[in-house]
């Protein structure tokens, strides 16, 4: 099969590298990649917002499947617009994309299936938003209605933060259109967890569990970011938690949104909190996370177009996915000044001394080639280290082993991905 990869990001590499596994894999295509990429796949110049260039290249090449990795694209239709052309595509069309790409939508969708979430109102307008937090609980969260890159979440301490964050959320729109409507939402607690799955439309396969660090500092301090790492299995993720998922949260996602006219056919992300009273879902996103990705995908022993094309074909239930019995650690090395200001350009040493081990990783965020050859910093998020171990603290081991490798000018990480619970263990 010839396969087309759109994205450009640690998450596509992931996929790149996982493709490149499956037999049934011929010729791997990816727009517009990145330098980690381009050792799976012929990169592509375009951006994976050109729809009609991506489907006339789709055409050209005689793509057999084309894989849509980010969120942008899916939550714009291109889905639909490959469909129309009788290409054949993973991923959701854009009426059920839309469960990512309005936090609205998806809490209202909760609310009327009676899904379990944290407790929220919608508002259109700074004004309503203001005068509702006068009467509000502190802390509370704010959260921008569309899709900000996973950065439009502010939790606010107080009624002077609060006003504050509907300032930058509303008015300054510091995330753009995302925050023409703003949620307000019950602060809730516990631990946070990560659940990845393969959807048809009526069956859903869970992937193994994971958890992310989202804080730019140690400690949990700093601004949000993308994902500073992320590990799995997460320890919390219990049978007894699972049963509960299954039962009032998986599945009647799936089937509220067949409900709802909109079937789902690709990837729902569950990022869920473990609260006193039970799991809680936080948010959903239509694509596989990253770096969720990064741990996820080297512990899968299926063949991921095998499980694609189930996903496609409405055959899902015949898959059962299997997963490695052991963990992966991803630490993302970034450049410092990320999530705000930070240079780029700098030449990375040290990739090849982790191509020749077994079991660790380097997938590429934010990485270009320049006129020699040479691999550069092209992002905030340049490299998503991973290595995995027969537990945790094996693998967590291994991955910051595998940082010390890596070299390049300005490098950032966190010191603590997998810390607290690898300490429990």
């Amino acid at each position: 099969m010839k396969i087309l990869i759109v994205g450009s990001g640690g998450r596509e590499h992931a996929i790149a590298w996982k493709i490149a596994q499956s037999k049934k894999a011929e010729k791997i295509y990816c727009a517009p990649g990145n330098a980690g990429i381009a050792e799976y796949a012929e990169c592509v110049s375009i951006g994976a917002m050109e729809f009609d260039k991506l489907v006339a290249f789709a055409k050209e090449k005689q793509i057999d499947l084309t894989v849509i990795g980010m969120d942008d694209p899916l939550v714009g239709g291109i889905v639909d617009l490959f469909e129309a052309e009788g290409l054949r595509v993973f991923g959701p069309r854009k009426n059920a994309a839309i469960l990512e790409g309005s936090k609205a939508f998806s809490k209202e969708l909760m609310k009327k299936y009676q899904i379990p979430t944290a407790d929220y109102e919608i508002f259109d307008s700074a004004d309503a938003a203001l005068t509702y937090l006068e009467t509000a609980s502190f802390p509370i969260v704010l959260k921008a209605d569309g899709l900000a890159l996973g950065k439009g979440v502010l939790i606010c301490n107080n009624l002077e933060e609060a006003r504050a964050g509907v300032k930058t959320i509303m008015l300054d729109k510091q995330f753009g259109a995302a925050g023409n409507r703003l949620v307000i939402e019950e602060f809730i607690t516990g631990p946070e967890v990560s659940v990845l799955s393969f959807v048809d439309g009526n069956t859903i396969r869970i992937m193994t569990s994971a958890q992310d660090h989202k804080r730019a500092k140690d400690g949990d301090r700093g601004l949000n970011t993308g994902g500073m790492g992320t590990f799995s299995p997460s320890p919390f993720y219990t049978e007894e938690v699972d049963a509960f998922c299954r039962k009032y949260i998986y599945q009647p996602t799936v089937d509220a949104m067949k409900a709802e006219g909109r079937v789902f056919q690709g990837i729902i992300f569950f990022g869920l909190m473990l609260t006193e009273k039970g799991p809680r879902v936080l948010e959903y996103n239509a694509r596989f996370g990253d770096p969720e990705a990064q741990v996820v995908l080297p512990r899968m022993k299926n063949d991921i177009i095998e499980v694609m094309e189930a996903c496609i074909d409405g055959k899902l239930s015949e898959i059962e996915l299997e997963f490695e019995e052991n963990a992966a650690v991803c630490v993302v090395l970034a450049s410092d000044g990320y999530p705000e200001k930070y240079q780029k350009g700098f030449v990375i040493d040290g990739l090849e001394k982790i191509k020749e081990k077994e079991g660790y990783y380097a997938f590429h965020a934010g990485t270009k080639f320049d006129s020699d050859g040479k691999i550069l910093t092209n992002g905030g998020r340049v490299l998503g280290v991973t290595a995995k171990g027969e537990d945790l603290k094996m693998a967590r081991s291994n991955a910051y082993q595998a940082v010390e490798w890596i070299t390049f000018e300005n490098k950032y990480f966190r010191h603590d991905i997998g810390k607290a619970i690898d300490e429990t263990n």
